[in-house]
């Protein structure tokens, strides 16, 4: 019993107290329909696995693009980055070979880098090229303007 008087356990009506007569010990075909108990639902069957699209990869990762053509790109629009951008595109496969894999991937993501960049640099020299020569233009229409004949 119980120290808390206002606790009154109430009796479980599915209770058998004999707990059945049949034994699952022993080959028995005791079940648990005879001993009062509810049968659990059957374990949800695994489901078949499906062979992956892509399967489980062991050893290196692939090579990573070397990105020459950024570094080409660098080398027409903007050489003063080519230099690095050609030195990060050489340096993807001897990293990768040595097992840096990481290293292969930040140079080839760096050359790509260096690429966009000079192309944006290139984009920005050129549109301050074309605002000089309008504002030249404009200096030597307006002076020309001036002269009376």
């Amino acid at each position: 019993m119980s120290d808390h008087p206002e606790y009154k356990p109430t009796p479980n009506p599915d209770y058998r107290a004999d707990h059945g007569t049949g034994s699952t010990l022993g080959g028995g075909t005791g079940s648990f329909e005879q001993t009062g108990y509810q049968q659990a639902p059957p374990f949800p069957q695994p489901e078949q696995q499906q062979p992956s699209a892509y399967p489980q990869q062991f050893g290196p990762p692939p090579l990573p693009p070397t990105n020459a053509g950024w570094a080409v790109a660098a080398l027409v629009f903007f050489w003063p980055l080519a230099f690095s951008a050609f030195n990060h595109s050489s340096s993807v496969f001897l990293r990768w070979s040595l097992g840096d894999y990481q290293g292969a991937h930040y140079a080839s993501e760096r050359t790509k880098q260096l690429g966009k960049y000079s192309l944006y640099i290139f984009g920005a020299l050129f549109a301050l090229f074309i605002v000089f020569y309008v504002v030249i233009i404009a200096v030597a229409v307006s002076a020309g303007s001036s002269y009376d004949y």
